[in-house]
């Protein structure tokens, strides 16, 4: 079956360009011009990836809305937001929702739809994995899964997003040693990051942790220069 992929948007010929490149690909799609129409949509069902504006005529943080609504009925749907709103704070008010991908406007089709898949195979991965694969590699508490992007600490399941995956793995690969801002900048695989954008993640990550482990300290800043997984 047809992965479902809802689109918000109120501009029409972008949200024509988007459904038809999106459609090509082979998925299902239903597009939303407001965020009064799209809730109503999520009221009768909610798509596998959604893609968010943000201003929606008269509502200049509707998207961001959206995706608290959305991810309250569903924490670990892939959001991607895709805006004009380029300015830092707001991308950094993107990923702290929970958003799993934020990017600007104007982009390519092609672009676009990969990042769509590329997604929604990282969370395809997750659903049809159990936990205790022989591909997980374990560092102290930590186990992390490199092919089924899986996250647990201390045997509890961790819900990271794709970014969040990557700059983790990054991070553990080599523990005790540094790893710089450009090295989980191009983990990312996004543009427009800068350095709190990594901040962000990294805050978001640990916050993750220490739900799960109010004593969680293993990601150390390196002032200056990055993050370090520390062994303890």
């Amino acid at each position: 079956m047809a992965k479902r992929i809802v689109i918000v948007e109120d501009d029409p010929d972008q949200r024509d360009n988007y459904v038809d490149a999106i459609v090509k690909k082979g998925y299902e799609v239903t597009a939303y011009s407001s965020r009064r129409e799209a809730l109503a949509g999520f009221e009768r069902d909610l798509p596998d990836l959604a893609i968010l504006d943000i201003i929606l005529g008269n509502e200049v943080d509707a998207g961001f809305e959206l995706c608290r609504e959305l991810l309250s009925r569903s924490p670990t749907l892939p959001v991607i937001f895709l805006t004009e709103r380029i300015a830092e704070i707001d991308k950094i008010s993107g990923l702290r929702l929970g958003a799993w991908d934020y990017l600007p406007k104007p982009i390519s089709l092609d672009y676009l739809a990969e990042r769509i898949s590329s997604l929604l195979r990282i969370n395809e991965a997750r659903v049809q994995s159990s936990g205790g694969s022989a591909s997980a590699k374990m560092v102290g508490d930590l186990s992390i899964d490199q092919e089924a992007l899986l996250v647990s600490w201390q045997g509890h399941a961790i819900n990271l997003s794709g970014t969040e995956f990557r700059m983790l793995a990054k991070l553990v690969r080599v523990p005790g040693h540094a790893v710089s801002y450009d090295t989980l900048m191009n983990a990312t695989m996004q543009s427009l990051v800068t350095n709190n954008t990594i901040n962000t993640h990294m805050r978001n990550i640990r916050k993750k942790f220490e739900a799960i482990d109010p004593d969680f300290n293993c990601i150390k800043s390196e002032y200056g220069f990055g993050y370090r997984w520390s062994l303890k």
